[in-house]
This record gives structure tokens, sequence and C-alpha cells, in this order.
């Protein structure tokens, strides 16, 4: 009888072990390994200005390739096109999850008119760059950092400003929070996270058949990202990195976004303690200020800009 039990227990316990591992692989292949955008994806896109964007990088006569280093030997790729005329003024262009450099050339067409310098770059993991799992900003801040060097050695007399778009703005946002060199003078932040854990936990719950209740599959996603990863998502604080900054801040978000809470918005600012301003574009879901009203958007980021020496 006591064979049988030990024999029964077994199974449970193996069961539950291989349910624990599955459900595991599960969240680490939905939330950390990198999914390439296809040509054919361009359809998808939110809004025909986005596909065109996509189409002025590409087809840019100007656009030149550029690789960097890090320093955990990944190469990474952005694209720079330079503004016609000869400036030191440069813009720094932070894409989202999912997708690559290209989706930002909606941004690159307006700094370009402005004569501003334009380098896209694609985060570790996508587009042409290396990198085999997203860091949500955690590698990615270092990896921006990067980029600023880059631009400095070219250009040591730069001026820079980031721009970044949801993971691209929670990116920003977390480099911000780091000693930057004093050629940063600006940064924007379009629909960026408070914390990661915390959007873990509102994505999880549109998932379909998220049965396993929020707290086990949040330490169960902290530890398989911590063990395959390196990092530890509880340390993808943005909030705690404007608490640090001191580079000017613009802070963006659409009232009507459903995939990152608004309000994580205004935390943000309120914790800011670099010079800020706030624009809450008022029908727009996530991202979809620049295309839901353009003109507000950009009336705000150019009085930004223009405040910050742009």
């Amino acid at each position: 009888m006591s064979k049988k039990n030990g024999l029964v227990k077994l199974g449970v316990f193996a069961a539950l072990f291989g349910g624990v591992y599955a459900f595991s692989n599960y969240i680490y292949k939905i939330s950390s390994v990198p999914k390439q955008h296809t040509d054919e994806d361009d359809v998808r896109d939110f809004d025909s200005s986005i596909t065109d964007g996509r189409k002025f990088i590409r087809n840019h006569p100007d656009r030149q390739d550029m690789y960097v280093e890090t320093v955990d030997h990944i190469k990474l790729h952005a694209s720079y096109i330079p503004a016609k005329d000869e400036t030191h003024k440069y813009a720094i262009i932070i894409h989202g999850i999912w997708d690559n450099h290209e989706a930002n050339g909606v941004y690159a067409q307006h700094y370009l008119d402005m004569g501003i310098n334009c380098l896209l770059p694609d985060l570790r993991g996508f587009g042409r760059s290396e990198g085999k799992y997203i860091g949500y900003g955690y590698d990615d801040r270092f990896d921006i950092i990067e980029w600023i060097n880059w631009i400095i050695r070219r250009d040591p007399a730069a001026k820079i400003f980031l721009h970044g778009m949801s993971m691209g703005s929670a990116t920003t946002l977390m480099t911000t929070g780091e000693p930057l060199p004093e050629n940063v003078k600006a940064a924007i932040a379009d629909s960026a996270y408070a914390t990661l854990r915390e959007q873990f936990a509102h994505t999880y719950k549109m998932f379909k058949g998220s049965f396993v209740p929020i707290p086990i599959a949040l330490f169960l996603s902290r530890v398989i990202i911590k063990l395959r990863s390196g990092y530890d998502i509880n340390d993808v604080n943005p909030i705690e990195a404007v608490k640090n900054s001191k580079t000017p801040t613009l802070f963006i978000h659409g009232d009507d976004d459903t995939f990152i809470d608004p309000h994580m918005c205004s935390r943000l600012y309120e914790a800011a303690n670099c010079p800020k301003q706030y624009c809450m574009i008022l029908g727009a879901g996530h991202i979809e200020g620049v295309v839901k009203d353009p003109v507000n958007y950009w009336n705000k980021v150019d009085s930004f800009l223009t405040k910050a020496g742009f």
C-alpha cells in the first residue's frame, strides 16, 4: 500500500512539475522571445502613415547601416539618416516591442524636416540586431548609451535627444536614469509603463486561458526570465529611473490606451525629478497620438524641443 501511495505521489509530483515547466516555457516564449516584423506585417499597421514611414526609411537615398558592439559582445544595428544640411542636432528614435526601427519612420520624417539627424536603432533581438531575448529596457538602456557614445565619437559637439515609443519609451526612461553625457539634452517618452512587473500583470489578464493566478504567473515569469535571460523583471523599473534623471523629459500618453494604463504616465510624471512636461492625447490608443491628433502631438513635441535647444 505504501509503495502504491509512493507511486501516486511521484506521479502527482511529476505531473505538477511538468505542468509548471510547460507553463513557464509558455510564459517565456510569449514574453521574452523576439518576433521579427516582416513585410507582410506592414498591412497590420494601425495607420497608413506608419506604413508610409516604413517605406520612407527603407527607400531613403541617404540611409546608412551602422553597427556597434556591446560589452556582452552583441552586434547592434541602426539606420542613420543625416539631415540635408550639416548640423550638430541628433534624434535617437527607439521602437517598441514586436517591431523594428522602421516603425519609427513617421517620426524620422518630421525630425529630418526640422533639420535634425536621425539614428534609428534596432533594439537587441529585433530587426538586424543580434540578441535572443527581449530586455524591456533593462539591457537596452546600456545599448542606447552605446549609440549615444557612437554619435559623440563622430561629433563631439552633438546635441542629442531620445524619443521612444512603448517599450522604447520605457527604454528611454531607463536610459535617462543612468549617468549620461552632457550632450543628451532631452527625452520624449510616448506610452511608457511604470514597472515591468505591473505591465506583465496587466498584459497577462488579457491572455485567453490565463487560469493561473497572477501572483503565481508573475513568480514563474520572474524565475524563468532570470534563469534564461539573466535579469530580474522587478529591476525593470522606469518609475525609479526617472527619480534619478536630470534629463528634461516630455511624458506623452493616449487616454484610450488599453495596452499600457494611461495612469502609469501620470505616475511617471509625478515621480520624475527632472525638468518635465506632460501631454495626454485625447481619444488616442496605444502609441496612436502621432496619428490621432498629429497637430497637437507635434506642437507639444516641437515646443518642448525648442525649449531644450532644438
